[in-house]
């Protein structure tokens, strides 16, 4: 069976950066630079975006064109035969792991946007809408609908094709998501006050830095640059299988980067100037999205309306993360099992859904239910991709790409380099072969000792 490719070099792109822009990045990315002395925390960031991000992002790229298959098959088109091929299996593993909660997730947002849209949190004090979102949590039933609605959705978008389904789609999910942001940071930065939510964001505060800690605000932007593009599952060699040989895949990973980091960067102008506008404290970490924001919007003018906007923001970046690996999951199946696309989509969509529901019940049915170190399902679930998965598995292409016992870097070069553009330079060898495993592992421990 002939493979579907990408209709178009910007449907490449939007699909891959809307891989990578998620709920993660949309909100942590503020909230830690918040913490971490602004400007300072952001240049590091875009440090370790250029020395990690995109060397790992071009090798996952490189995989997938080279090899034409999924994840799950790759490792043997390009090593016939050899024990690297388990990874295929671990990457669908984590592809399905990352989907078990990030569904119930997607789900509150289209909640809050549905909510807020409707009016219901206009002229409530504070205390209760710090109330709603606990209240939400505890009510297994609407959370249910909802994760539903992403799920089925996802999958009937996924059943149409790479082309008339997620491209189409993907690309105006995508430019809508720009649009909504560009107006609502618009909005937030000629907010009266606002102007110091800037300077606290954007300008390198040293003293909080040092406050925090150097090497605090070191890992800390090294850990956001890593796991900001979701590598190491093979989120991204599905989308390198999808397009042809024109361009170089360098330059195609950093105009991914730099589409993800605007929108995150972004993100930031939404929050802070209107958080400083209205007094609302910036550090107050996950709850910023459903606790403080909604306070806020209750204050502005016009507040419902822009309220609304921001949860279809969020909303689309979640999605947009939902729907590229959905077609990850699918492709991988479709070619374990030679299923036809409608069959497969049908098969994961009442899957998925049955997996999202541990996580969906942890916040009532199974509060108790605390299955690693006492964390709940979903921070559960959230440890073995994030902290596991991810970084072992970038390992894994690195390794591979860069060893003799592997593809051996030749071949990943070859393949990278491959048409106009920026291209990976030879003299890079020692460095991704030594340097980049050895911050990837050290991330990895990291992650760990945090967590535990």
């Amino acid at each position: 069976m002939q493979r579907e490719h990408l209709g178009s070099r910007l449907g490449f792109l939007l699909l891959s950066a809307g891989c990578a822009i998620g709920v993660g990045n949309v909100w942590k990315f503020p909230w830690m630079a918040g913490q971490h002395g602004g400007g300072a925390f952001v240049a590091l960031y875009l440090v370790f975006l250029l020395i990690l991000g995109v060397p790992v992002l071009t090798m996952e790229f490189a995989m997938g064109r080279a090899a034409q298959k999924s994840p799950l098959k790759m490792y043997n088109e390009l090593k016939p035969g050899s024990k690297w091929a388990w990874h295929g299996y671990v990457c669908l593993a984590g592809n399905v792991i990352l989907m078990m909660f990030y569904t119930v997730v997607s789900g509150w947002m289209l909640q809050y946007f549905a909510e807020t849209a409707a009016g219901k949190f206009s002229g409530m004090d504070k205390a209760a809408i710090d109330a709603a979102f606990p209240a939400m949590l505890a009510d297994p039933g609407k959370m249910a609908v909802y994760t539903g609605i992403i799920v089925v959705s996802g999958f009937t978008i996924i059943s149409l094709g790479v082309q008339k389904g997620l491209e189409r789609v993907t690309k105006w999910m995508m430019l809508a998501l720009i649009v909504l942001m560009l107006v609502l940071a618009a909005n937030s930065v000629f907010l009266e006050g606002g102007a110091e939510g800037l300077k606290f964001y954007l300008i390198p505060d040293l003293d909080r830095m040092m406050e925090n800690g150097v090497g605090n605000t070191i890992v800390a932007a090294m850990n956001q640059s890593f796991f900001t593009l979701s590598l190491g599952i093979g989120s991204m060699a599905i989308f390198g299988s999808y397009i042809g040989k024109e361009r170089a895949l360098g330059g195609e990973a950093v105009r991914v980067c730099c589409l993800d980091t605007m929108v995150a960067l972004c993100a930031g102008l939404i929050i802070f100037p209107a958080c400083y506008a209205y007094g609302v404290d910036v550090a107050s970490g996950p709850s910023l999205i459903f606790v403080t924001l909604p306070n806020v919007f209750n204050h502005l003018p016009m507040g419902r309306f822009w309220g609304s906007l921001f949860f279809l923001f969020m909303t689309f970046a979640a999605y947009s993360t939902i729907l590229a690996v959905f077609e990850n999951i699918v492709c991988c199946i479709c070619e374990l099992t030679g299923w036809s696309r409608k069959k497969t989509c049908l098969i994961c969509c009442v899957g998925i859904y049955l997996l999202s529901l541990p996580c969906l019940l942890g916040y009532n049915l199974l509060s108790g239910v605390r299955p690693i170190a006492g964390h709940d399902i979903l921070d559960s679930e959230d440890f073995l991709v994030s902290n596991l998965l991810l970084p072992l598995g970038s390992l894994t292409i690195v390794l591979f790409c860069t060893s003799r016992y592997g593809w051996g870097w030749e071949n990943f070069l070859k393949e990278a380099n491959q048409g106009k553009g920026l291209k990976m330079a030879s003299w890079l060898r020692p460095y991704v072969t030594y340097v980049v495993p050895l911050i990837v592992l050290a991330i990895f421990v990291i992650g760990l000792v945090n967590f535990f």
